[in-house]
């Protein structure tokens, strides 16, 4: 669909302000602790996929989701359980020793990757404690295809179909929690959806969107805090009963203002005084997990103790980049060499090989071997050991910094930036930004929901919304037909 993105580098300026403007308008917003927002950017160029390629990637994401809760769960049965615990906040252990044998459905999980310059997507990572953006991928979606069409002229009245035919994330996550609900209640549907997120949490807007959709949808939905929840034997907010939960909140949130109260409602799975499908599982996200998927592609003793499938096999093979916890000792790297010494090997050659802290968010602590000496690298170092580093001095501390359970090393996918168009309320900047595709899925539910995809843009190659960084609007290659056909019939 070249020849719509011509158009719309063309056309832009005249619509782009608007976009930016709606878009920011209905939640594509980040919150500060002061409650005030700033927009995050939306360009004026989309991802454009083929609607089966959206689905491939969520096929792909759903079998790596499995695949997770799997491995964590072998490694929390066995012997080694300390490989992830370890790596865990005091709070969020004490709730992973709790639950974890009970968690077997997760309502949404995302898979981050980036399509390397083969065109083929590897994933960098899998996000199960929050795994957000449902909403933010809509709203840049939705006001995208709105914006555009009617730009293009587009029949007002068929506007809705063209975003039907596009999906939506948010109906899709509303499907997947009532499905969820319904196995955990005998096939009953809930009344009532709370949102659970700190004040002035700094995606709360997204969680409005979410729930003004799922009130659309038929839901009584509301966004509380946990400072208003309280009841002896069911979920209450402000005297309201609530049947559902959808946590937006941080484990360790919890511990910089305690809550007894939330503390045991989180460490009852899958919920007494209410159902909640989106449990905290920092065991799954600990990216030591993901090291041991790598590994196990390599390791049959490994893949069959945690029981994982041949489609599971097949998954991890396809997409995930080889992965290994960052520890001296012989392995073998990711091209099948043997190597004398792990840690050696990655000095020895940087641009192959990005460091990661194995339990952390943000991308704090993620170093490119190829950035030393950038200035994202330096701050990071500086941030973390309190001073720039060169590449072998930050391998030398990463191998014995045991916070957060350590790092992983994982080989680097080779991507490029591409020509974007930012908008803003004043009008439009061309960018060159990385760009990354996250997958959503679900996990143990009897059938996946119409997942799609959220893409992020940034101009370094660490790619983080809350840090800074853009949405692109991500839309199948028939609505492109569409709106390319109606800007030709003009």
């Amino acid at each position: 669909m070249n020849e719509l993105l011509e158009v719309l580098r063309f056309q832009a300026p005249k619509f782009g302000a608007e976009l930016a403007r709606t878009a920011y308008q209905r939640g594509l917003a980040v919150t500060q602790k002061d409650g005030t927002t700033r927009p995050i950017p939306v360009t004026a160029t989309p991802v454009i996929l083929d609607a089966a390629e959206i689905r491939r990637r969520g096929e792909l994401a759903a079998r790596l989701g499995s695949a997770t809760l799997k491995m964590s769960d072998a490694v929390l049965n066995g012997g080694s359980s300390e490989v992830l615990l370890g790596a865990l906040s005091p709070l969020e252990r004490a709730i992973c020793e709790r639950t974890w044998k009970q968690v077997s459905r997760l309502a949404t999980t995302r898979v981050d990757l980036f399509v390397n310059t083969a065109g083929q997507p590897r994933a960098l990572e899998i996000n199960t404690t929050i795994p957000a953006m449902q909403g933010y991928s809509d709203i840049a979606a939705r006001t995208f295809i709105e914006v555009v069409a009617r730009h293009f002229g587009y029949p007002e009245k068929a506007i809705h179909a063209l975003l039907t035919l596009n999906g939506s994330n948010a109906l899709a996550l509303y499907r997947a929690l009532l499905d969820g609900y319904a196995a955990e209640r005998g096939g009953k549907m809930p009344d009532t959806i709370a949102l659970l997120c700190r004040r002035n949490d700094s995606q709360i807007t997204e969680l409005r969107y979410l729930a003004e959709r799922f009130r659309e949808y038929g839901a009584d939905a509301d966004v509380v805090h946990p400072d208003e929840v309280s009841g002896d034997d069911a979920f209450i907010v402000n005297g309201k009963k609530y049947d559902l939960v959808y946590r937006h909140l941080f484990v360790r949130r919890l511990e910089e203002t305690p809550s007894p109260w939330m503390e045991d409602f989180l460490g009852t799975v899958p919920g007494k005084k209410a159902v909640f499908l989106n449990p905290p599982t920092s065991q799954m996200e600990v990216k030591t997990t993901f090291a041991l998927l790598s590994q196990a592609v390599a390791d049959p003793d490994l893949a069959d103790g945690a029981g994982l499938s041949p489609d599971e096999l097949e998954a991890i093979r396809a997409c995930v980049p080889w992965t290994r916890r960052f520890r001296r000792g012989p392995g073998v790297g990711p091209g099948g060499e043997k190597l004398e010494d792990l840690v050696a090997a990655v000095v020895a050659e940087p641009h192959r090989f990005v460091i990661k802290r194995a339990w952390d968010y943000g991308g704090k602590a993620v170093f490119l071997g190829r950035s030393v000496g950038s200035v994202p690298y330096n701050e990071r170092a500086q941030a973390l050991y309190g001073g720039p580093l060169t590449w072998a001095e930050l391998c030398e501390r990463a191998i014995t910094d045991t916070t957060g359970g350590g790092y992983v090393v994982q080989e680097v996918v080779d991507t490029t930036p591409e020509d974007h168009l930012v908008c803003t309320e004043t009008g439009v900047l061309p960018s060159s930004f990385f760009v990354d595709y996250s997958a959503y899925a679900s996990v143990g539910l009897s059938k996946q929901p119409a997942w799609g995809g959220v893409c992020r843009g940034s101009m370094g190659e660490i790619v983080n919304i809350m840090g800074g960084g853009g949405v692109l609007p991500l839309i199948t290659s028939e609505v492109a037909h569409k709106l390319l056909m109606a800007w030709k019939a003009i």
